[in-house]
């Protein structure tokens, strides 16, 4: 066998490893490269159930810590979590923490979403995601999932259904309420954490 043939072959070969890393990017790109800690969050886009909705994404909580919940009406496991997500939420909202439910209920569940934040008397922010867009772009296995994100937009964990009273996740939102936020100096008199919101 030649030089020209062998060479021949050995780019026949990269070109057909190339073509398949190619096409198992595009069908299995959210196997490959999982959103995982450490990811920068990607953007959300969803609308508030006020009786005109408004659209939301991350850039409204800019420079929070977030803890964004993907949820639905009917799971259970959401059900049982969402009191937990309250009581973090009362004891973390002056400091800086938002927590943003995303529903993936159906389109026109509106009404159906209002009843169960007030059943369970919650009272952050719940969005409606009716497309479903969030599973995509967080490449979501199901629901409940959760993401706190810092103030610098960045994954800090992924976690699913939890008690978010447990003394280490208490502990994780303090840390990172006390992290300096953008554009902010940090400040040996304020051990609060506590943020002006961005316009």
């Amino acid at each position: 066998m030649t030089a020209r043939a062998q060479w021949l072959i050995v780019l026949s070969v990269v070109a057909l490893l190339g073509g398949g890393l190619a096409v198992a990017m595009l069908t299995m790109g959210d196997d490959l490269f999982p959103l995982t800690p450490g990811s920068r969050a990607p953007q959300i886009h969803a609308v508030t159930l006020d009786a005109v909705p408004e659209k939301r994404s991350l850039d409204h909580y800019r420079g929070q810590v977030v803890l964004l919940n993907v949820w639905a009406t009917w799971c259970g496991p959401c059900e049982a979590e969402m009191p937990s997500m309250e009581r973090l939420h009362r004891s973390f909202a002056d400091s800086g923490l938002r927590i943003v439910a995303v529903s993936i209920d159906a389109p026109g569940s509106e009404e159906t979403i209002r009843a169960f934040a007030e059943r369970y008397g919650l009272t952050f922010d719940i969005l409606h995601d009716p497309e479903k867009a969030i599973t995509r772009s967080y490449r979501t296995s199901g629901v409940p999932e959760t993401f706190v994100v810092d103030r610098e937009g960045v994954i800090r964990r992924k976690t699913y259904v939890q008690d978010w009273n447990t003394p280490a996740n208490r502990a994780l939102i303090s840390q990172l309420l006390r992290e300096t936020a953008p554009g902010r100096t940090s400040d040996a008199g304020d051990r609060t954490g506590s943020l002006v919101a961005s316009p």
